[in-house]
């Protein structure tokens, strides 16, 4: 099971993935493309060329998770938009795109970090 919450570090990749390669295909995705380590415990999200299916990956320390969701009917109707091969996604971003929804119109509290005194 993949636990989902609000540490959670999630990548998005932007550009489509070919699904035909499977877990190491993507691993070496991750690392060329995205620049991350798969081996990291963050979630991988990865569409088809189509967008009518997403797959994630995550390592949990004794092997790879690879869950894939493909809608009925529709597409998933959010690709983020940026220079950049990855962004991040917050948890519940991640539940509204796997919903069918737009994660770019989800609304949240801003994210909390400490901040950090000068001594």
């Amino acid at each position: 099971m993949i636990a989902l919450t609000a540490q959670t570090r999630i990548w998005i990749a932007r550009e489509p993935a070919d699904f035909r390669c499977g877990i190491d295909g993507l691993a070496k995705i991750c690392r060329t493309v995205l620049k991350s380590d798969p081996f990291s415990g963050a979630l991988f999200v990865f569409r088809n060329r189509r967008s009518k299916s997403i797959k994630i990956l995550s390592y949990n320390s004794r092997g790879f998770w690879l869950c894939q969701k493909r809608l009925s009917k529709g597409r998933f109707r959010w690709c983020p938009e940026s220079d950049q091969a990855s962004l991040t996604l917050e948890a519940h971003q991640l539940q509204l795109l796997l919903a069918g929804g737009d994660p770019a119109t989800a609304k949240g509290v801003a994210v909390w970090r400490p901040v950090q005194e000068k001594v």
